[in-house]
This record gives structure tokens, sequence and C-alpha cells, in this order.
């Protein structure tokens, strides 16, 4: 059974449905009982055309479960247009499925269920594991989603920005359960880049790969936090680097700067330093200052203050994050190493165990738990 196939005709199985007038929860239904039907069906008896056997399939369950008095008449009027075994219209709606997807009415969670539900083609058991939550929470937020998007008309353009979001936090997720949810967003952003051309999109896709490059350095066997001055370089992946690099540099070619780019390109600055040492923290400053007037992001601030920090010196980046609200997440971690740099060691380590205290993550918290106790070692008594 071919699952990636599977998964990668979802969207425009449903699209075809939607389009033909089925509802667009009645028809997410149908094509996910078609999907299975599929999984119990196909390895015995594989179709000559997998795209126009869902069709046929999942029109059939949507046609079923809406036969009823008034709407049998109206529906099976419809049955008429069924396609034979083997063909299915040729128009593709998967990019009207991201923009349906990521309507602005939904909730960033309740848009990122929807996506993977419906443009991903995973299970609620799939994505419900991915989020380590239960599968009953997950199918209740799908269901919510589903509603809240069903009476939204599937004939305007989207928001392109909204998209990208939704398929960012999904990169973000990274991996946990029976599902790579980074592997997975890199997928669905290459499906949009091949339906869009926008240089955010391509923007998007470099970041993904660039930042998916350094995944098999960024933690020790035993599980532990490795900051990328830290990481082996050699594992990188420079496949991946040298997508990303070159998919980059066509995006900015179009002089049509935007965050996801100018992000890439930090990321494609960092990938390019053979050694911690030789990158071009002068440079990095400069994008970030892109960043700032692209988006004013207070995150992006503080990530600025670590790059002047290092290109001008740690004064200069504490300068720098004195600008800032001490409350930003992350804030006291920046401190912490800046007045390392500066050689403030006991103010280090009461940062380092203070940002500990407020890591989001088991391993953050233990990296930075480990950064004070090793301070406080050094410490002269």
């Amino acid at each position: 059974m071919n699952e990636a196939l599977l998964r990668s005709l979802t969207p425009s199985v449903l699209g075809i449905l939607v389009r033909r007038g089925a509802d667009f929860t009645a028809a997410e239904d149908a094509v996910q009982d078609a999907l299975l039907e599929a999984v119990r069906v196909w390895p015995a008896d594989p179709p000559r055309d997998a795209k126009g056997w869902l069709v046929t399939v999942a029109w059939r369950r949507f046609l079923d479960s809406t036969r009823s008095d008034a709407a049998r008449r109206r529906r099976e009027d419809r049955a008429d247009e069924e396609p034979a075994p083997g063909s299915a219209p040729a128009v593709d709606d998967t990019l009207q499925l991201y923009f349906l997807c990521a309507h602005p009415s939904l909730t960033p969670s309740s848009a990122v269920a929807l996506t993977l539900r419906a443009v991903g083609g995973l299970t609620t058991r799939q994505i419900a594991r991915a989020y380590l939550v239960p599968e009953a929470t997950m199918a209740q937020r799908i269901s919510r989603a589903k509603r809240t998007v069903s009476g939204v008309r599937f004939d305007r353009p989207g928001d392109v920005a909204t998209v990208l979001r939704v398929l960012y936090l999904v990169f973000n997720e990274g991996y946990s359960g029976d599902v790579d949810l980074a592997a997975e967003a890199i997928r669905l952003t290459r499906q949009l880049a091949a339906a869009i051309d926008h240089p955010e999109v391509k923007g998007l896709l470099a970041l993904m790969l660039l930042h998916h490059a350094r995944r098999a350095a960024r933690t020790s066997p035993d599980g532990t936090l490795v900051p990328l001055a830290e990481q082996d370089r050699g594992r990188w992946d420079t496949e991946a680097i040298a997508e990303g690099v070159a998919i980059l540099q066509a995006a900015l070619a179009r002089d049509r700067l935007g965050e996801f780019q100018a992000q890439a390109a930090v990321a494609a600055l960092h990938a390019d330093a053979p050694t911690p040492e030789e990158t071009d923290w002068v440079q990095i400053v400069e994008w970030y200052d892109e960043l700032v007037r692209l988006t004013g992001s207070p995150v992006v601030r503080l990530n600025r203050a670590v790059a002047v920090g290092e290109a001008d010196g740690p004064r200069a980046g504490l300068a720098a994050l004195a600008a800032l609200d001490a409350s930003l997440p992350r804030h006291a971690a920046v401190a912490a190493h800046l007045h390392e740099r500066d050689g403030d060691l006991a103010t280090a380590a009461r940062l380092y165990a203070e940002a500990a205290h407020k890591a989001p993550t088991l391993a953050e918290r233990d990296h930075l738990t480990l950064q004070a106790a090793r301070l406080h070692s050094r410490r002269p008594r």
C-alpha cells in the first residue's frame, strides 16, 4: 500500500467533491471513508487510476450519506456526473483547500489540525499522536473546524501569508508520535510551491530545508540539546542545505523580500560557515535589521541582540537587549549567554537558572539547568 500516494491525492479528491456541490464537512468524511476503503482493497486489486477510483468511491459515499427525502432528488441529479472508474477531472483544487483550511475564522491550532487532515491526508489518530493529545480531543477540534468552514465559499483566493504561518506552525512541532510533522510540513510546502509562484512560499520551503538539515546534530544520543555552536557540522545534511540555498537564491532574485526569505537567509549564513568562528555575524545582523523592518517583532529583536553580541561584542549585545521587555520568552537565556561572554559568571548562572524555570520544554529546561550548574562549578569559592 502506497500511503504517500494516498496522502498526495487527498486534497485534489476533496476539492473535486466540494466543487461538485458537496458540503465540506460531508465531503471530507466521504474522502476519509474512501481512503480507508483503498487501504482495504488496493493491496489485492490496485486500480489503474488511483485518483479516479478515489473520486468515484468518495462521491458514492457522499451520496449514500446524504440521501433523504428532499435532498435525495437534488443529490441524485448530480449522480449522473459521476465519473467512470479510472477517470477524474484534471482541475486541481489543492491550493483552494490550503486557503480554506487556513481560514481566518479558525484558531491557529484548528487551522493546523484541519490542514493536516484535509490537505495532508493524515488520520485523526495520527494527528492526535503527533500533538500528544487524546484522539477524542483532536476529533472534536477537527469537527469544530470543519463546521466553521463548511459555509465558506470555495471560489475566492485566500491569504498566502496565513497559509504559510499554518505550515510554519506544523514544521515547528517537529516530531512526536508516529508522524514526523517537520517532514510533513516540508512535503506540504513543496506541494504549495508547485501550485503557486510566490517568493515567500519558496522562502518558507528554503527555511524549512535549511533548519531540517541540522536536525541530526541538534540532540546528543541521550536526548540533550546541542547548541548550534557545539553541533557536529559533519552530521548536517549537505544535500538539503544545497537545495535550500538554491531555492532561496531564486526567491531573492525576484526582489520581493518577505520575512521567510529573510529568515532563510540567516539560516543559510549559519549553514555556510564551516566552523562557528567563521560565521558571518555582521551579515546576519544586517538580515535581522531587514526582519525588524518587515515584522517589528520583539522576538526578532531578541535574536538580533544575540547576533549583535557575536558581531560587535557582548556589551553591544547587552545594550541591544536592554531595550527589550524582560518578560519576552528566552530573554533570560539570551541575557545569560551575553553575560557569560562578558565574563560575569555569577549573573550568567543566576539568569540560566531563571531561564530554566521558564523553559517551555523539558529538553530546554535540562539544558539551561546544566549551563547554570556548569557556571556555578567555575565560580571561585
